[in-house]
């Protein structure tokens, strides 16, 4: 490139989109972010002797997914430095790592782009596309990091109706879409709007708005009829203390207190957050076995968090699990675990290396990847502990036989950092796609319901001790992506490229300014 100009656009581009999420929630920055980002990459009027070639592209998009990741996952140093115990400038380092590494697999499969712009129409349906794939891959890639996905901006906007059908993936392939069709107007691509080309893709764009109004007053699935009032405790055990021995007696005090007054108010069901008790369940069996009497004596079911310890091939096995105590004693086992932070890559070789590798859960072992929803007070929840309320699709597998999504989490490792919101933003989004409530019980916040149409309807404050009742109503039925995942998007995506490869080969017509190069490269 002649300057490096258009590469701190695209720096602030990806900067823009962190804006579009929780806490900040200016939604519009996300279409501002994609649009920039868009007219970077766009067919313009003027021609030029140097074309913005693949490896032009990949250099603005490695930029744009720095500027993402460097503020939207700013929370990963606080983790590594505040509860990983490591050094300023070790988190400094691994942050890096992770920002670049992240913004390498964003920015992969753009240099495609550069065989697929030079028709404008092919590149409208280009950048969507490869938005998605770029989202997508970044789900399974290296365990996979479903963050910061452009979809989650949307959860009140009119793109919201549309997460039903497509999920947060789908939301961002068509403000991907909207973005580009922008960018070619201001880019002056057509010769007039009123060609053809130029009102079909306008049109498009236009309508893909007030179609997700209309569509978010479909219902989906239906409800069952009863109500279940629900006692949830946010005990706010501090992550530094969370492990000492010396607080366990500190930590099962503010959650029996809690309860007890929640016994008071008639609840069907108490829950407790993800490894609400620091202990092995099997090494507490009395106190175990208290939970389940407790249970049994005053009615009430109790659903909690713990570490759960068998025994497989001849070597004790420890899972996150979820317990159930009370008419049926029930355990979920978490399937999708964090790295490092629960199991460490390359254990043998690298455990021990620095302290961070050293986290107090990470021995924790995968549960079975098919397991039943949970039972407690007549209701089948479909269980999600932490990062796996990330996963549009695991949840979506999950939610078929299950009338309300539970998710238990432990979000203190982000401390006072904007990744409890955004998490808790996402937990939203998995109520939208699957037209259920959700239920979220957190140590130290967000601790949250969540209606079927994205919005909560009771919250505790964070970084609190503290307690709340609020009701929820069982739901059956499938939404439309419940049904055809990620993969009927990764057809779509796949059938969008191939037309605009199709469109590469037919003449320019006299709508449109064929394009040579780029003035702005």
């Amino acid at each position: 490139m002649r300057n490096t100009l258009p590469l701190v656009a695209a720096l602030i581009a990806g900067g823009l989109l962190t804006l579009s999420f929780a806490p900040y929630n200016l939604w519009w920055s996300s279409l501002l972010s994609l649009g920039l980002f868009a007219w970077l990459l766009a067919p313009g009027r003027e021609g030029a002797s140097n074309p913005l070639t693949g490896k032009n592209i990949f250099w603005l998009a490695l930029c744009f997914g720095i500027g993402l990741f460097a503020t939207g996952g700013s929370w990963v140093y606080v983790s590594i430095t505040d509860f990983g115990n490591s050094s300023p400038l070790l988190g400094f380092l691994l942050t890096g790592a992770f920002v670049g590494i992240m913004a390498l697999l964003f920015a992969l499969p753009f240099p495609l782009l550069a065989r697929l712009r030079a028709n404008p129409v092919s590149f409208a349906l280009a950048f969507a596309a490869l938005w998605f794939v770029s989202e997508w891959c970044r789900t399974w890639m290296f365990t996979g990091f479903p963050w910061l996905f452009a979809g989650y901006a949307h959860i009140h906007t009119w793109l919201a109706g549309w997460a039903p059908i497509l999920s947060v993936y789908g939301i961002g392939l068509l403000l991907a879409f909207t973005a580009a069709v922008a960018a070619l107007f201001i880019r002056r691509t057509f010769t007039s709007w009123r060609s053809p080309r130029a009102l079909a893709l306008l049109t498009t764009a236009m309508l893909v708005w007030p179609m997700g109004l209309v569509l978010s007053n479909l219902e989906w699935t239906t409800a069952r009829g009863e109500t279940t009032k629900v006692g949830l405790v946010q005990a706010n055990i501090p992550q530094e203390k969370k492990w000492q021995p010396a607080f366990l007696g500190e930590t099962i005090r503010r959650y029996q207190s809690a309860t007890e007054t929640l016994h008071n108010q008639d609840v069907d069901v108490v829950i407790w957050p993800e490894a609400a008790l620091p202990i092995i369940y099997h090494r507490s069996l009395n106190l175990m076995e208290a939970l389940q009497n407790n249970a049994e004596q005053t009615g009430t079911d109790l659903i909690t968090g713990v570490l759960y310890d068998t025994e497989q091939d001849f070597r004790q096995v420890v899972h996150n699990s979820a317990a159930v105590f009370g008419k049926e004693q029930q355990l979920y086992h978490k399937r999708h675990l964090v790295p490092f932070g629960e199991y460490v890559p390359l254990e043998d070789w690298i455990r021990g290396t620095i302290e961070f590798f050293n986290l107090p859960t990470s021995f924790i072992r995968p549960g079975p990847s098919d397991q039943s929803p949970l039972q407690a007070a007549g209701v089948n929840w479909a269980p999600l502990i932490c990062y796996e309320i990330v996963y549009p699709q695991l949840v979506a597998q999950s939610s078929g036989d299950a009338g309300v999504l539970l998710t238990l989490s432990n979000d203190a490792w982000f401390g006072r950092s904007i990744g409890p919101l955004q998490h808790m933003q996402m937990a939203q989004m998995r109520a939208l796609e699957t037209r259920r409530y959700l239920v979220r019980g957190t140590n130290t916040g967000v601790t949250a319901i969540v209606a079927p149409d994205g919005r909560i309807t009771a919250q505790l404050p964070q970084f609190e001790q503290a307690h709340m009742v609020g009701e929820v109503e069982s739901r059956a039925g499938y939404t439309p992506f419940m049904h055809i995942g990620v993969w009927g998007l990764v057809i779509l995506a796949a059938l969008m490229l191939v037309l605009s490869a199709l469109l590469q080969r037919r003449p320019a017509g006299n709508d449109e300014v064929v394009f040579t190069g780029e003035a702005a490269d």
